[in-house]
């Protein structure tokens, strides 16, 4: 599902008014049809319960009078609250505040606070104040009513927000003064790129809807969209299947080369998280003299001594021979978690990517190794998928640029290297991006605070490289896992705080992500 700006989306309404001869008029009556339906069925609005509607002069005033009438016409008690005078809205917008007047709706003009209630009599808040039209910082009445709105939430009024929480700048997730602070937010169209960014993605609630409105697919397809948003639904059709009657090898070998001395944790999370992903089998190579380290660590994953840098507890040149081996005989592989930087690891590995056969995942030291050598993962001889998961800083290193904060150009960027080098590229941050050589981009809406800590990267590779292992595309493993990734970080938070998680407690949380895809 395409990701937009405020700008794109005003071009989007305007090709749809202009050129498909839908009125603007049509267009707020589906949304706020919508939304209502979604108070009715999905908010399950029971018959004694209340509504209040916050609206302001513009369309989003006016998707929330639609919402206003079809909620009353359910027979739904509710008010309208609206910002004054009527010869101030807009056309939309004081066309359907006569059609609310007509049938009924109670409303109530607000031009000062003292016209807002003392005690508000109302189960659910519908914020219809702004919408994606708006920048800058609420002023006079419109902040009044924004805070007032907040003052009941705070004491267990759920809110729900019409296409953004209002105050909020749509492209950046934003905010200047006053915002909504939302329980649900019912987007219109298309996702809002603000509703996925810090503090956005908070201030947007528990979930965030998007009702369809009737914009012609041919539209949106024409429009130049950088960004698309991993969805639940597309998570779950893309799971790898699983056969009922399936064994150990019909769901994945995978191959970790992974630790060294001080470094036996980013090998136990990467094989670990790898296992708990669904693989039916997985090895972890590593230096001979942590071998027996990992083999306490690790119970379901089996360990093969390989050769080492002697004094360094590292892996030596000469074990290249055993590596490939071992990759024959495994459906992909994890290059990288732990293996540390001396000067014959990192050699070994660019003789090891260079060709490659079997798809694999480059991450820490295995993405270190390229620093000042790009050109040697640029012209490698191996074809073999190839995916990339590098941090702002280790992205800085490896292409000597550094990651912009705004999300298009970070999207643009990260599309850009993953075209010159024919990889997958996992940007991780908040939010992680995943472009690809065909020049697609996705941003990922799961995960959270709490899993800005060590080793959360190396439970990411397991499972990209779980996902690779039993037959998923390049793009779509690294989609699935980052999704998965930040869902079992959710639950992880919920039940531990973001505070107090660590990198493990992903990989103990990711059999309920899983199960909430298998339920729903």
């Amino acid at each position: 599902m395409k990701l937009v700006t405020a700008a794109q989306m005003r071009a989007i309404d305007r090709e749809t008014i202009e050129h498909h001869s839908i009125p603007g008029s049509t267009l707020m009556e589906n949304a706020g049809r919508g939304i209502a339906d979604y108070i009715l069925t999905t908010l399950k609005i029971e018959a004694h319960q209340s509504v209040a509607v916050f609206c302001g002069k513009g369309n989003n005033g006016g998707d929330g009078l639609v919402i206003a009438r079809h909620l009353f016409e359910a027979e739904v008690p509710l008010t309208v609250y609206y910002l004054g005078p009527t010869s101030a809205m807009s056309e939309d917008a004081r066309l359907n505040f006569d059609r609310a007047l007509r049938v009924g709706v109670p409303m109530r003009e607000v031009t000062s606070p003292t016209d807002l209630p003392e005690h508000l009599n109302a189960d659910i808040i519908v914020d219809a104040v702004f919408g994606t039209g708006f920048s800058g910082s609420p002023n006079g009445i419109a902040a009044n009513m924004i805070d007032y709105i907040n003052r009941n939430a705070k004491e267990g009024v759920e809110v729900v927000a019409v296409d953004l929480p209002s105050g909020l700048d749509a492209d950046t997730g934003a905010h200047a003064g006053a915002v909504v602070h939302a329980s649900h937010t019912c987007t219109l169209a298309l996702p809002k790129l603000g509703l996925y960014l810090s503090p956005g993605r908070e201030l947007a609630g528990k979930s965030v809807a998007v009702i369809p409105i009737g914009i012609p697919d041919d539209v949106i397809n024409k429009m130049s969209l950088t960004i698309d948003l991993i969805t639940e639904d597309a998570v779950r059709a893309w799971l790898p299947p699983r056969k009922p009657g399936g064994h150990k090898g019909d769901f994945g070998k995978l191959f970790v080369l992974a630790g060294s001395t001080g470094l036996t944790g980013a090998a136990a999370l990467t094989g670990l998280a790898a296992m708990r992903s669904g693989t039916g089998l997985v090895k972890v190579g590593c230096p001979a003299s942590v071998q027996p380290i990992l083999a306490i660590k690790l119970t379901e994953v089996t360990t093969a001594r390989l050769p080492e840098v002697k004094r360094s507890g590292t892996l030596a040149l000469r074990s290249l021979g055993e590596i490939r081996a071992y990759i024959d005989e495994h459906d992909a592989v994890v290059i990288g978690p732990g293996i540390g930087r001396h000067h014959e690891t990192r050699e070994l590995v660019h003789r090891l990517v260079n060709k490659l056969d079997k798809p694999a995942i480059l991450d820490a030291d295995g993405l270190n190794a390229f620093e000042s050598a790009l050109d040697k993962l640029e012209f490698r001889e191996s074809v073999a998928p190839l995916v990339l998961t590098p941090h702002p800083g280790e992205f800085a290193r490896l292409t000597g640029e550094a990651v912009p904060a705004e999300i298009n150009a970070r999207a643009l960027l990260a599309v850009a290297y993953a075209k010159r080098l024919r990889v997958t590229l996992v940007l991780k941050g908040s939010p992680t991006l995943v472009a690809d050589a065909s020049g697609r981009c996705y941003l990922n809406p799961t995960g959270n605070s709490g899993m800005a800590t060590g080793g959360s990267g190396d439970v990411l590779s397991g499972m990209i490289g779980a996902f690779l292992a039993q037959g998923a595309e390049a793009t779509r493993a690294a989609f699935l896992a980052v999704y998965l990734h930040g869902l079992a970080g959710d639950f992880a938070a919920d039940m531990l705080t973001e505070r107090a998680m660590i990198a493990g407690d992903l990989i103990d949380c990711l059999p309920e992500a899983f199960l909430m895809l298998d339920q729903r």
